[in-house]
């Protein structure tokens, strides 16, 4: 399973995050001053699991590379629709499927060259957190074709997962079994920002004992704001996940959005239940009105840390992230659901 924030809910990811038009707000990027990092050396060690797996001729030699990587049964399949010892034998049977193997051979046109597609952007943006954080090591890179057995992704502190079965978006033979509005999300584009917004967890402190939706909202945007300084040039469609016509709409009725919040008395809301209306991926939320997209106060989350970070140009993001207190957040970005003037 994905890593996650401990007290937020995440759906199968995919990313998340995550086509473009330069001039339309939703793919507008913040002009951040991306970090000089070309004397910095880092490579990230890549493997191609999948063509192990296609090699082999039976279900003993698949047995023996479930052994070889024996790790892969507690954590990529560990959500797997069988029984542990039948994952062989189910695995097997996929390989041998005419129809598996015409779309794996389509995954392989659709994703492209894994290293110039995913790797090396991948990388750039694990430069940009070392930049950051000099203790950083990159983790190994895996990816793995499996008939939607295993995860989407599985990203640890030093192994990520990439199911790539997922990632074919709309032109695959095939598609993940989830519903129509997060299917979007299920593209190549979104690999790495999702991995990268992942990976912010390790960084992002929160309040053990504040359980308030405010709370999870901060956590989310410093998040998002993780993405966006690490990959400036990343459109603001895939780092949301929302569409564009959802980011120019939602932009324009912040305002509305916010007071919202504010009249509900909803920032300090503890309930999980109530929460869940807020944070949680939906086709929309249906509390607030149709035409305003889920999980909005992760984007609203988002908006006050801009707004905070615009206010205190002087905070780096190692001492955003370090920032325990989301009400402190909130009072000093000054953020009242007001776009910023160039929006």
């Amino acid at each position: 399973m994905l890593l996650l924030f401990s007290r937020m809910h995440y759906s199968r990811i995919f990313v998340l995050i995550f086509v473009i038009t330069a001039i339309s707000w939703s793919c507008k990027t913040d002009k951040k001053q991306e970090a000089d990092i070309s004397s910095m050396q880092l490579n990230i060690i890549a493997e191609n699991l999948d063509q192990e797996l296609f090699a082999c001729k039976s279900v003993t030699e698949v047995q023996n590379f479930l052994n070889k990587h024996s790790y892969l049964s507690k954590v990529y399949f560990a959500n797997a629709p069988v029984e542990p010892s039948q994952l062989a034998g189910h695995l097997f049977n996929i390989l041998q499927n005419n129809v598996f193997q015409t779309f794996k051979n389509q995954l392989n046109t659709l994703i492209g060259d894994r290293q110039a597609n995913i790797i090396n952007p991948l990388t750039n943006a694990f430069k940009q957190i070392k930049h950051h954080y000099p203790a950083f090591n990159a983790p190994k890179v895996q990816f793995m074709i499996t008939g939607f057995t295993g995860d989407d992704l599985y990203i640890s502190d030093s192994l990520i997962i990439i199911g790539l079965d997922y990632f074919g978006g709309p032109e695959a033979q095939f598609r993940p079994n989830v519903f129509d509005y997060q299917l979007r999300r299920y593209q190549r584009e979104y690999i790495v920002p999702s991995i990268v917004f992942f990976e912010s967890n390790r960084f992002n402190r929160m309040g053990a004992s504040d359980q308030t939706l405010l709370a999870d909202m901060i956590g989310y945007g410093k998040g998002y704001e993780f993405v966006k300084t690490v990959m400036p040039s990343t459109p603001d469609s895939l780092i949301f996940g929302y569409s564009e016509d959802n980011l120019k709409r939602t932009n324009k009725s912040q305002q509305a959005i916010w007071s919202y919040f504010i009249a509900g008395k909803l920032l300090y809301e503890k309930s999980d239940l109530k929460k869940k209306k807020y944070i949680e991926e939906r086709p929309f939320t249906t509390e607030i009105g149709e035409k305003v997209p889920g999980a909005i106060a992760r984007w609203v989350g988002w908006r006050i840390v801009d707004r905070y970070m615009k206010e205190n140009p002087d905070v780096s993001l190692p001492q955003l992230m370090e920032i325990d207190n989301a009400a402190r957040i909130l009072q000093e970005s000054g953020y009242k659901g007001e776009p910023d003037e160039e929006e």
